[in-house]
């Protein structure tokens, strides 16, 4: 087994989910109004120190990762799903940077973690822009997009 003290990957958190776009419409409830729901929220990149790890040799054959989306708001004013964060274990006494040399993260301590990029939030429903003038809208937001980073892992 070879021992790697520096690696470089590639990062992306998921984007949101987009706003959905629908009307009530049920027997009984001719102009029932808007019932579009908000997207989810995407995935975030969180590192997770761990003791049980002594080197970097998951981080040569697999360079990239890549947080899921958020799911698109649905009927019924239903909330998207979040996305499910990925989380990275690494060695204790990782320090991580970006191409700079900047240090971002240092994670020296035993179960210390951090959450590196921030997923995106979701885009909000057409219910959530009705108003007394205007009773119908037909507008939906998309979700926000996640981030991107590449960044250097040392030992």
């Amino acid at each position: 087994m070879k021992f790697i003290d520096e690696a470089k990957i590639y990062l992306k958190s998921g984007d949101g989910g987009k706003g959905h776009i629908s009307f009530r419409r049920e027997k009984g409830v001719p102009k029932g109004g808007p019932d579009g729901g908000n997207g989810g929220k995407g995935g975030d990149i969180v590192f997770k120190a761990d003791p049980q790890m002594a080197s970097l040799l998951d981080f040569k054959y697999k360079r990239q990762y890549i947080a899921e989306n958020g799911a698109v708001g649905e009927k019924f004013r239903k909330t998207g799903r979040d996305a499910q964060n990925v989380i990275i274990r690494v060695p204790v006494g990782t320090v991580i940077k970006d191409l700079e040399g900047n240090i971002l993260a240092d994670l020296s301590e035993k179960d210390s973690q951090i959450r590196l990029l921030r997923g995106g939030d979701g885009g909000r429903g057409n219910s959530e822009f009705a108003t007394p003038t205007n009773q119908v809208p037909r507008t939906a937001e998309l979700g926000w997009p996640g981030k991107e980073l590449e960044v250097t892992l040392e030992l």
